[in-house]
């Protein structure tokens, strides 16, 4: 892999089809293959990283962001949750998977070339345990990929805010974030996150930021918003009945703002660093 830098403040964007181009995919199934493309093309397509086994772990469909790296057989996809293994299964059915927690992978040291966690490492409360343990199942010489929400903030997801502040005080979520996501703001920035891994023992780190482009009808984009953790935490709070009608009003509100379909821009933070 190069080891040149592309300025931060340039994202290289990447857009996955449109409507017309491609089936319609739940948001957060359209989410996980674009991330897998992305991985499988600027992280490991630029050298080959062996016939050893790999590993993917990660709240976004482990199994299916593991099978765009290769032989479905050198691949193993890990997530602690059983929902999120069943859906994996469901689109790789050939994966193997394996339910597990980062902190205490249930694999020897050294197992692996390469271990890809997708938007893992802001949720451990000891980021740097976890770190650990990543580290520990790599071989010498092998990468360790992670990726992590970038900062910034696009108008779609200003009202949708809004409109969450509008039933929960802007305090109280806050705090219930930092509680769910402990390093949620530390690792939207490049230069934190470079600190971490580097930190970690890791070397020749790099850091990419890359934006994409998601396209959904308003219908699948407001639906989707109750995965997110904000709407997670709002759905607990308003209870089915109360999520329903809060979430009406949002699609009444979305309709008046924005064309449909919507144009949803997400910048990714990609960290790659070699185990010595």
């Amino acid at each position: 892999m190069a080891e040149t830098r592309r300025p931060l403040h340039q994202p290289q964007k990447h857009q996955l089809g449109g409507l017309s181009q491609r089936p319609r995919l739940r948001q957060r199934e359209s989410r996980v293959k674009c991330l897998a493309l992305l991985i499988q093309h600027d992280v490991f397509a630029a050298e080959h990283v062996g016939a050893r086994p790999r590993i993917g772990l990660g709240r976004f469909e482990p199994s299916v962001v593991a099978a765009a790296l290769g032989d479905a057989s050198a691949v193993i996809g890990v997530d602690g949750s059983i929902g999120m293994l069943a859906v994996g299964r469901r689109v790789r059915p050939h994966v193997r998977t394996v339910a597990a927690v980062v902190i205490d992978l249930p694999f020897r040291d050294g197992t692996f070339d390469a271990v890809i966690g997708n938007f893992v490492l802001a949720h451990f409360t000891k980021y740097q345990t976890a770190l650990h343990d990543l580290l520990r199942v790599l071989r010498p010489g092998g990468r360790l990929a992670l990726t992590a929400w970038a900062d910034g903030q696009d108008e779609l997801t200003a009202t949708w805010l809004e409109h969450v502040w509008s039933v929960v005080p802007r305090a109280v979520l806050e705090a219930a974030l930092a509680d769910a996501i402990p390093w949620r703001e530390r690792f939207r920035r490049p230069e934190t996150l470079a600190e971490a891994l580097a930190d970690a023992g890791l070397r020749r780190v790099r850091i990419e930021r890359r934006e994409y482009r998601f396209s959904y009808t308003l219908d699948d984009y407001v639906e989707g918003l109750g995965t997110w953790a904000t709407g997670r935490f709002v759905r607990s709070m308003l209870g089915e009945g109360g999520w329903r009608s809060f979430l009406a009003r949002v699609r009444e509100d979305f309709g008046r703002r924005f064309a449909d379909p919507v144009l949803d821009l997400r910048e990714v933070l990609i960290a790659v660093g070699e185990k010595p």
